[in-house]
């Protein structure tokens, strides 16, 4: 596929279990659940989860597609971080999956869908602590609580929320507040208290209690936190050793020459100070490279950084090489990631895109194949 294509996303699935045990080093013995939705932040669902498996207590996923397509790859529990629509209950309880429930309502489509005679599904209640995006209010965590356990078909599994502003102690601290409420009040209704969790990447590593019964790493897993963030100290060297995991590169598919004056990309918006030699990159808006990237984007050549002239299309880059006039086809341009002393970070992406990070790294999973570096257990692309 490459071959076909000239660009790709390298992925270095070394770095990933190498960021997962620094992970397991900061929260100690609380439970690691991996998030992959989205194609594991772009670095694809499958292949990721069959390499660490062996390294995590869980999975977590974001839709009942998701849900689908790894499970038949995977034996670890799969936890889903949003509601199955309730038209889709009876596909989702076929699946040894646990599900999240986030008010009476949902309780009640689950019950309904469920029948007699079967294993107990596993029930995470969601409790809404700030991030506004719905959950269970406090002060409800007891009645819906008592209402699965008085049900056979179903086993409270966990009780959980998230955290909106990790980068924001005193919040998240109000937020872990309000769950301590809720899941104190089970307590004091007599019930043993679930499985916690609040902390995704953030919270793992800004949290002043961060790990509580079980962590929900992300984007951390990749090898990318926001710089935003205050890093506490038991944190921070597993901070610093964290690993980028994915590249985009790409070969040249031509060479142009432009002469002095003469524009290049859609809207002529680059103008060319010298007779200038172009080099056209197959990559673009339709990879997830977005027209954002421009204007002040660069890509490594050589170990150098050289600029990314005229507009992102969407099939296509052009880099200045005037000053390297001996680059040919098989020379390696990188996009994302390092080459020699030099690294082009999916921050310093998102800064120019005026996003974030998880937009980058999610935003590549468009037509680019993915190699992989070679590992027991997965093919060497995808």
């Amino acid at each position: 596929m490459t071959d076909r294509r000239g660009a790709w996303l390298e992925i270095d699935l070394d770095a990933i279990r190498h960021n997962i045990r620094l992970i397991r080093g900061v929260v100690g013995e609380a439970a690691v659940a991996q998030v992959v939705k989205a194609e594991a932040y772009g670095h694809g669902m499958v292949p990721v989860s069959r390499a660490i498996e062996p390294l995590v207590d869980a999975f977590c996923v974001a839709t009942l597609d998701e849900a689908m397509a790894l499970r038949p790859h995977v034996g670890k529990r799969i936890i889903m971080l949003y509601p199955v629509p309730h038209a889709a209950l009876a596909e989702a309880l076929e699946l040894d999956i646990e599900l999240p429930v986030m008010s009476a309502v949902d309780l009640a489509a689950i019950q309904a869908a469920l029948p007699e005679d079967r294993p107990p599904v596993a029930i995470h209640l969601g409790v809404e602590t700030g991030m506004g995006r719905g959950g269970l209010q406090p002060e409800n965590v007891v009645a819906v609580a008592a209402a699965v356990q008085a049900d056979a078909r179903l086993r409270l599994a966990g009780v959980w929320s998230h955290l909106h502003s990790p980068e924001d102690p005193p919040t998240s601290d109000g937020q872990l507040l309000r769950f301590d409420i809720a899941t104190m009040a089970l307590r004091e209704a007599g019930m043993a208290i679930p499985p916690r969790h609040a902390a995704a990447s953030g919270g793992i590593f800004t949290g002043d209690e961060p790990a509580l019964d079980l962590v929900r790493p992300g984007v951390a897993s990749y090898g990318v936190l926001d710089e935003s963030l205050p890093i506490a100290p038991y944190a921070m060297e597993a901070a610093a050793d964290l690993r980028p995991a994915m590249s985009l590169k790409a070969h040249p598919i031509a060479f142009s020459r432009v002469p002095e004056g003469g524009t290049v990309g859609y809207g002529g918006t680059w103008q060319a100070d010298r007779p200038s030699r172009i080099a056209v990159l197959p990559v673009g808006y339709g990879d997830g490279y977005l027209r954002s990237s421009q204007p002040g984007g660069v890509v490594l050549v050589r170990g150098s950084r050289l600029p990314l002239v005229g507009r992102v299309s969407m099939d296509a880059v052009t880099v200045d090489v005037t000053d390297l006039e001996d680059l040919d086809y098989e020379e390696e341009f990188v996009l994302l990631g390092s080459q020699g002393s030099e690294s082009i970070t999916a921050g310093e992406l998102a800064r120019r895109r005026n996003t974030i990070a998880w937009e980058v790294l999610t935003s590549m999973a468009q037509r680019l194949a993915r190699v992989y570096h070679p590992t027991a257990g997965t093919t060497d692309s995808d």
